[in-house]
């Protein structure tokens, strides 16, 4: 028999409403699930990123997608900032492979400051308009790691995106915040990004900050009740 621990599955960069966002399998006591199997296991839940936290009151914590371990992604880093300031874990920073994360918690969001060279080299292509992103059926020019956007509003840093991201086991990604750090740091300007297909709108804000650094936020919900998992 294998030891059952707790998996929380939080939905991150949820829209005004409390809906869409990007689902998210967290691991509070992720110091128990052995090295050798977080990968199998981030591949069985099929979230596009699963977080194994191996340290609460340090922050440490370990990223998979479905086919690999990241030094480092957006949602993911948000969605456990949430978690652990509404588990009475009043933490100032978390740390991921990549490096140090500063956390700033609100009541229904919380945000992260990170490095903009911590963020994977996403390509950012920018289209026509929003019915230009809207009207993809897969990434432009097949690139397995890009992010599809156009302005909905230019003057008031309003963006609609989709992103794809094949080299990473997922065919189109809810809603993502390294590629939304990109953006940021390439138009050097705040942000609010509007991303997924028609009918699920999923919200991201992101904020240039001094010493290039890029303030990363968003709405977070749980999505129902905490489960049991075999590991």
């Amino acid at each position: 028999m294998g030891t059952t621990i707790d998996l929380h599955v939080l939905r991150v960069f949820c829209d005004e409403h409390g809906g869409a966002g990007n689902p998210l399998g967290i691991f509070p006591d992720g110091r128990l699930v052995p090295n050798t199997r977080r990968q199998a296991i981030a591949k069985h839940l099929g979230f596009s990123e699963t977080v194994f936290i191996d340290d609460k009151d340090a922050g440490t914590l370990a990223i998979f997608t479905p086919t690999r371990e990241l030094g480092f992604a957006g949602h993911p880093l948000v969605g456990a900032a949430w978690l652990l300031g509404h588990d009475n874990h009043g933490l100032s920073a978390l740390r991921p492979r990549a490096g140090e994360v500063r956390v700033q918690l609100e009541p229904e969001s919380s945000w992260v400051h990170v490095r903009a060279e911590y963020s994977p080299s996403w390509e950012c292509i920018q289209l026509q308009s929003p019915d230009s992103v809207l009207e993809l059926t897969g990434p432009p020019e097949r690139l397995g790691h890009v992010q599809a956007w156009a302005w909905l509003d230019e003057p008031a840093g309003l963006v609609r995106a989709r992103v794809f991201a094949s080299d990473y086991g997922i065919a189109e990604d809810p809603a993502t915040g390294s590629a939304a750090i990109v953006l940021c740091a390439q138009l050097g300007r705040e942000l609010r990004i509007t991303q997924g297909p028609a009918g699920s709108e999923s919200e991201i804000r992101v904020r240039p900050l001094a010493g290039d650094w890029v303030a990363l936020g968003g709405r977070v919900r749980a999505e129902g009740g905490v489960r049991g998992y075999e590991v």
